[in-house]
């Protein structure tokens, strides 16, 4: 099983209210109607930043993170290769998301506590 975790950055035309919505009523949806995330996701969140105990942690400059699990390469590569993910999915990603500065981190998960 592999994972990609995104730290995502808003689109600046758009407000952080307006990312929030859309991300999670708008593309959550359209990325659960890719045919093949049915077979290849084991599991997908977001994450929206809250603003943390005071004296605990910095907050980064993100508008926030999405992971997604996948069942291996091949089916990373099913879904993030799909007529969906290619003519719906992405399209909508340019919408509200600034590409160029969104990272990416694809890597094997281990648990440590739980």
């Amino acid at each position: 099983m592999i994972k990609m975790t995104m730290f995502l950055k808003r689109h600046p035309d758009i407000s952080r209210e307006e990312f929030v919505r859309h991300h999670i009523e708008d593309h959550g949806p359209l990325f659960r109607s890719i045919p093949e995330a049915g077979t290849h996701v084991k599991r997908y969140i977001q994450t929206h930043p809250v603003e943390p105990p005071e004296g605990t942690v910095p907050q980064a400059d993100y508008d926030g993170t999405a992971e997604i699990w996948f069942d291996g390469p091949d089916g990373m590569k099913a879904v993030l290769t799909s007529e969906t993910y290619q003519s719906k999915v992405f399209p909508d990603e340019k919408t509200f998301l600034d590409h160029d500065n969104t990272l990416i981190l694809v890597g094997e998960q281990t648990d440590i506590i739980g």
